[in-house]
């Protein structure tokens, strides 16, 4: 399992064609519901596109990427991404961190959600301690490449995030933190290799194995959570049944990939309906650059297609910490939910501010929730 260092670097020709294909775009006319209501608002996308085209600065922030160091390894036959930061170390020597991190991104979001928590928790003088963290690309996203063999389930991902830690970087004892898809992903790790991972850390607590006989409170916000979902779920019901059909669209297109994944961005963030309060239009457009210049955003479907491979997950005996984040859904989730997956459910701050992409919109906040609670396993 070689590891490789890696830079980000992408050819003059793609972002060449990719302005072309901007100022060539084709706009909808405005919709007759009001701005956001129906999706994107295409006079917002049609500003965002201008600045992307020629305000936008890509290589500059391709350099502050580079300034960290990122890598590759091979691992059980694919290729992942990561960035891996050891913690600064005090001058006498003492303060090496308590646990090595690994931090597991979500869907639409990429390893640069997780860049404002490294100044927070590789710092010795915090308390709580410092940390070396790995922040890898999910498989099928940016510079990660899928399973050459079997679906692309969350177990999957926690046998290939072991492999990650213990085989090729030779930690023995990690803790893991993730939203959305890396809150599934940190869980498995848990279920799967309690030996390992000392503890794991949540914005989105996985649902429980077992649902019967639900108190009044969760059965409120498990009908929360259908009610949410007839307004929202048109997306993933696309991406689990007809992937490669939306997929060629965006694809060929950079306002297509920009409104499925602004739309949800602005839906998603406790921005209060003003997008760039939570996203300046610089971090929304180094997101979508990765997506488009990597051509995955079709790979980075699987995860939907194959949702119906997902085995069900043993329990979770390690210990754990949740933080709630102030988006729709989870604001509402009842602690004793939360406890029917994490039996020993050591830390809990909820609802807080802060939305899916918590790691952006509230670092400090999450920053020192993690520092308390991995602080604590040392």
């Amino acid at each position: 399992m070689s590891v490789s260092d890696f830079r980000i670097d992408v050819p003059d020709d793609v972002l060449a064609d990719l302005r072309e294909r901007i100022v060539r775009t084709r706009f909808t006319p405005a919709s007759a519901a009001q701005p956001w209501e129906a999706g994107t608002d295409p006079g917002y996308l049609r500003s965002l596109l201008a600045y992307w085209a020629d305000g936008f600065d890509w290589r500059k922030a391709e350099s502050e990427l580079n300034l960290l160091p990122h890598y590759t390894a091979d691992v059980a036959g694919q290729r992942i991404h990561f960035v891996h930061i050891r913690a600064a170390r005090r001058p006498d020597g003492a303060g090496r961190g308590p646990l090595p991190l690994i931090l597991t991104h979500g869907w639409p979001s990429s390893f640069v959600e997780m860049l404002p928590l490294v100044p927070l928790l590789t710092d010795p003088a915090r308390p709580g301690g410092a940390f070396d963290l790995v922040i890898p690309s999910l498989p099928g996203f940016l510079f990660s490449e899928l399973p050459p063999d079997g679906p692309m389930t969350r177990e999957a991902v926690a046998r290939t995030w072991h492999a990650l830690m213990t085989e090729v970087l030779g930690y023995p004892r990690y803790g893991a933190f993730g939203g959305d898809i890396g809150s599934a992903v940190s869980g498995w790790l848990g279920a799967l290799h309690p030996e390992s991972v000392a503890g794991i850390h949540t914005i989105h607590p996985s649902p429980p194995t077992d649902l019967e006989d639900l108190s009044a409170a969760e059965r409120m916000f498990m009908e929360a959570v259908d009610a949410f979902d007839e307004k929202d779920r048109g997306y993933s019901e696309i991406m689990a049944t007809r992937p490669d059909t939306i997929a060629a669209a965006l694809m060929d297109s950079p306002a297509g990939l920009a409104a499925w994944i602004v739309d949800k961005y602005r839906a998603w963030s406790d921005c209060g309906g003003d997008l760039e309060s939570r996203f300046d239009r610089d971090h929304l457009l180094t997101v979508l650059t990765l997506y488009w210049a990597t051509g995955t955003i079709g790979s980075s479907f699987r995860q939907y297609y194959d949702w119906g491979h997902n085995p069900a997950r043993p329990p979770i005996t390690v210990p754990a910490g949740v933080t709630l984040s102030a988006e729709t859904l989870m604001r509402d989730l009842p602690r004793s939910f939360a406890e029917r997956t994490f039996p020993d459910l050591r830390q809990w701050r909820g609802p807080t501010v802060g939305g899916h992409f918590m790691a952006t919109e509230e670092p400090e906040l999450l920053a020192t929730d993690l520092r308390t609670f991995f602080g604590s396993l040392s």
